[in-house]
C-alpha cells in the first residue's frame, strides 16, 4: 500500500492508495464462482467477515442487513427447496451460503446507531420507504461483503434464482426479515471458472454533467 501525508498542521487525509495486487484481489481477478473446493470455512473467520462488513456505509448508518451463514447439512436442506433448479448444485457444493436478508423495522435500532438526530419518524411512519431504503442498503452491505471476503482470501458467488417468498418463510418466519440476494462463499474452484465476459468501457457506461 502506497501513502502519502499532508504537510505539517494539516489534517491527514484518506490517500492511501492499494498497490496492483491488491486490486487485482479486490477487482481485477475477483470472480463470481460456480464450483467449490471441498474445504470448510471456519465459523471464526465468518465472524472476522462480519467485523468488516459492518463498518459499510449506510443511510442514517441504519444497517438493514440480516445474513444467515448456511453452513450446516440441516441448513443446506432447507435452503435447497428454495432454490431454481440451476443454482442447487453450486449451493449444495458451497462450504457457505449467506442469505443476505433486510431488516423492514431497521429503524428500531437508530436510537444506538444514529443517536445524534431523532430520524425514526421517517422511516416508522412511511412501511413504503422503510422497506426500499432498508433494501436498497442491504444491497451495498452485501456488495462490501463480497469485497470483504475477497480481502480475507475467500471466493465469492452471489444469486438471484430462488424463491423469495418460500425462503422467507423458511428462514425468516415471524419476522419483519426479508430476502434479498444470496452469496456462496468459500474457496473457488478454479477450473470450474468459464472466460472471463466483456465489460463495457466508460464511454458506454459513464457520462459527466
Amino acid at each position: 500500500m502506497n501513502s502519502m501525508m499532508e504537510s505539517a498542521g494539516q489534517p491527514r487525509q484518506a490517500v492511501d492508495v492499494l498497490d496492483d495486487d491488491g486490486l487485482d484481489l479486490l477487482f481485477r481477478q475477483g470472480r463470481s464462482h460456480n464450483g467449490w473446493l471441498p474445504r470448510s470455512v471456519d465459523q471464526a473467520l465468518l465472524r472476522q467477515l462480519w467485523e468488516l462488513v459492518r463498518y459499510a456505509p449506510t443511510a442514517v448508518n441504519g444497517m438493514p442487513a440480516r445474513l444467515v451463514f448456511v453452513t450446516s447439512e440441516e441448513g443446506k436442506k432447507r435452503l435447497e427447496p428454495c432454490l431454481s433448479p440451476g443454482n442447487v448444485e453450486k449451493v449444495m457444493a458451497a462450504p457457505v451460503t449467506a442469505i443476505i436478508g433486510y431488516d423492514t423495522a431497521f429503524w428500531e435500532h437508530l436510537p444506538t446507531l444514529f443517536p445524534h438526530a431523532d430520524v425514526q419518524a421517517m422511516f416508522s411512519e412511511d412501511q413504503a420507504i422503510a422497506e426500499l431504503t432498508a433494501f436498497r442498503n442491504s444491497s451495498l452491505q452485501g456488495a462490501w461483503l463480497m469485497l470483504a471476503a475477497r480481502a480475507l482470501g475467500l471466493d465469492c458467488g452471489p444469486m438471484s434464482g430462488f424463491d423469495g417468498e418460500r425462503l422467507d418463510q423458511t428462514f425468516f418466519a415471524g419476522t419483519r426479515i426479508r430476502a434479498n440476494f444470496l452469496c456462496n462463499i468459500g474457496y473457488g474452484d478454479p477450473s470450474r471458472l468459464y472466460p472471463r465476459l466483456p465489460r463495457l468501457s466508460f464511454e458506454q457506461a459513464c457520462s459527466f454533467a
